[in-house]
């Protein structure tokens, strides 16, 4: 998979050990910054790997900053982004079967990041479920302008 990466400085630590871990594993890694633990602000980088998810040029984005919140608020202002801020495996799951979150954001300062690899591994795996969860996708779509 071809798979964006970005966060500010409170998650550049992360970042840096999850891309390491996704490029061992086979995966391609798009990096968005940040690129060093100097403050920055998570909307540089939440936006363009959000447009890089939005028009197709990656399969999906995995995002941190310090609650994940940030992040998952820029993110959702892109047309076409779905993005599901989790702190368990279970949300993942769930954001993937039921709405096809095609972005995954996460915060640095809360969750522990054995549960981070964990989590990543069900959002990569688990397939979206379609059925009547499509009909509300959908709905979230023609809302949105897609």
């Amino acid at each position: 998979m071809k798979i964006a990466l970005a966060s500010d400085h409170a998650g550049f630590a992360y970042k840096e050990r999850l891309r390491q871990l996704l490029q061992e594993a086979g995966h391609e890694v798009c990096d968005f910054g940040a690129y060093g633990e100097e403050s920055s602000d998570y909307p540089d980088f939440a936006l363009p790997a959000a447009q890089a998810v939005a028009r197709g040029e990656v399969d999906c984005g995995i995002l941190f900053c310090g609650s994940g919140i940030g992040m998952s608020i820029v993110a959702n202002k892109v047309p076409g982004v779905r993005a599901a801020n989790c702190c368990t495996e279970e949300m993942v799951r769930l954001s993937r079967q039921h709405n096809d979150a095609n972005v995954l954001t996460v915060g640095a300062r809360l969750v522990p990041f054995e549960q981070v690899w964990r989590m990543v591994e069900v959002f990569l795996t688990t397939p979206f479920e379609g059925g009547r969860h499509a009909r509300r996708v959908e709905k979230i779509h023609r809302m949105t302008g897609r």
